[in-house]
């Protein structure tokens, strides 16, 4: 196949699939909700509680990512590192970054 109609269907193809992914899921949720409702169970089961733990992980995350590309730019501009440099700082950053959202998470747990 030519690379140019791949280059066009490959998209198209993913963001059906994601789509269609994303009604299953919300279509089971439903079914599954609707079940337990049947049986008699309280609707507050399905009520979450609010919390800023995923927000807080992405967040340092992708601090972490910045710095670890920043670095690698370094790397390579000093000593020549090229990909190395990029890729080894990136998951090092991010791992740290990762690290430090655990531990926030772990001290708010504690104090509560």
């Amino acid at each position: 196949m030519d690379a140019a109609i791949m280059g066009i269907m490959v998209p198209i193809i993913i963001s059906i699939g994601v789509f269609i992914t994303l009604i299953y899921v919300r279509k089971f949720e439903n079914l599954e909700r609707m079940a337990i409702i049947e049986k008699g169970l309280a609707p507050d089961y399905f009520k979450k509680e609010s919390t800023t733990a995923p927000v807080l992980r992405w967040s340092l995350l992708l601090i972490g990512s910045g710095v670890g590309l920043l670095l690698g730019h370094w790397l390579d501009r000093q000593w020549g590192a090229d990909e190395v440099g990029y890729f080894s700082m990136l998951f090092i950053c991010g791992g740290i970054g990762l690290g430090l959202a655990y531990l926030i998470e772990e001290r708010k747990a504690k104090k509560k």
